[in-house]
């Protein structure tokens, strides 16, 4: 028999989806299950969007679009990242997706032959290191523990590119720990970051809209104009308007990064719908009050976290000051038992809290952080509280 291909035998299912997934078996077989497994803002967007995209559907012309983008998506994206303070791209310098999942295999085919070195800060987004693995990259982990606040240091940074790695990969606010660059420490990553310009720089920053505290959104290219010609920025509408299954991504970055993605491209989905590329223009250009009320919304949400996990003896958890996760150090509990189950890791100790209070939550390892793992408090809110209370719970009863 024909064998597959050996880049097929490199992929990985999605750790978050395999938790995700076992907590709705368990949920369909009667159990009382609180999800804080899967990172959906669990939020719709506002009327607008679905005017739009109504709009677009009652006068459809049935065809292809462009393999960029249609000007108008461009248009309200350069926009969008300009209200960011990241001016001077024009259209030429954008290229679409199908969600920002897609933008990064793309730019993983574009930017990285087979044996090319990408470094990356962790905890990182599962999918990081499973783009690299399919496309034969090698990975080169930074580590960023809890004792750091999971953020990455300039001298972390400095070791890492004396690799001359082809890729740095960078995601702020970051998913899965909520945490946020201050401007001072983008300014400081981004001095260590113009010494080596042999390196691309990308930014997934789909997270971009919601930051908590004042603290701000910012870019490496605001402390260092210079770096523009090799940084490529991710955004997408899943997460800062309710809309992960419409599953629209961009970029900006210079021409010839935006050309080769427009090209693949050409290759493989042609184009977005012409409906969802109306309801993303709506989404970018049209009110923002919904997306603001929600981020609001889950500052308030974080506070709960944070003080819930804060009082559980011997975890330690950084205040996350965006995005809708938190991640806890629970090592503490490696080594001890519940109800006679014992728990020497990360993975057993998930396990035996969704097996013994019906919540789900997201092992550290499969974010590279194995003393950790992520809470995604994007619940019902009525939810969120007992959740807690649950996984405070689950700690009391250890021995």
């Amino acid at each position: 028999m024909p064998q597959l291909a050996q880049r097929v035998g490199r992929a990985k299912p999605s750790a978050i989806m395999v938790i995700a997934e076992k907590a709705k078996q368990l949920k369909a077989a009667g159990r009382d299950i609180i999800s804080f497994s899967i990172g959906v803002p669990n939020f719709l967007p506002g009327e607008h969007v679905y005017a739009a995209a109504r709009e677009a559907l009652s006068h459809d012309s049935g065809q292809y679009g462009s393999n960029r983008g249609p000007e108008a998506l461009l248009d309200a994206f350069l926009a969008h990242i300009e209200a960011l303070g990241l001016t001077g791209y024009g259209r030429l310098n954008v290229s679409i997706g199908i969600g920002a999942k897609h933008v990064l295999y793309n730019l993983a085919e574009a930017l990285l032959n087979e044996g090319d070195e990408i470094c990356f800060p962790a905890p990182y987004w599962t999918t990081y290191h499973d783009i690299a693995d399919i496309v034969g990259a090698k990975v080169n982990v930074l580590p960023c523990p809890s004792v750091q606040n999971y953020k990455l240091a300039p001298a972390q940074l400095e070791a890492a590119l004396q690799r001359k790695p082809k890729v740095f990969l960078f995601n702020n606010p970051s998913n899965p720990t909520g945490m946020v660059y201050t401007r001072d420490e983008i300014a400081a990553l981004a001095d260590v970051l113009v010494s080596y310009p042999e390196t691309w720089i990308v930014t997934d920053d789909i997270y971009n809209s919601m930051v908590f505290d004042g603290i701000g959104y910012h870019n490496f290219v605001h402390a260092r104009p210079e770096l523009r010609e090799r940084l490529i920025f991710v955004d997408s509408v899943s997460k800062t308007y309710g809309m992960p299954g419409w599953r629209v991504g961009l970029i900006a970055g210079p021409e010839s990064v935006a050309k080769a993605m427009t090209t693949l491209n050409s290759n493989h989905i042609t184009s977005l719908p012409e409906v969802i590329s109306a309801a993303a223009i709506a989404a970018f250009s049209g009110p923002q009050d919904v997306p603001q009320a929600r981020c609001a919304e889950f500052a308030g949400e974080r506070d709960i976290v944070v003080e819930a996990l804060r009082g559980i003896p011997g975890v330690i958890c950084p205040r996350p000051q965006g995005a809708f996760y938190a991640f806890p150090d629970i090592s503490v509990a490696f080594g001890k038992s519940h109800n006679g189950v014992k728990i020497g890791n990360d993975v057993e100790f998930c396990a035996a809290l969704l097996e013994a209070t019906g919540v789900a939550c997201v092992p550290g390892s499969a974010f590279g952080e194995p003393r950790a793992l992520r809470i995604s408090y994007t619940c019902p809110t009525a939810q969120l509280e007992p959740g807690l209370r649950r996984i405070q719970q689950f700690f009391a009863e250890l021995v």
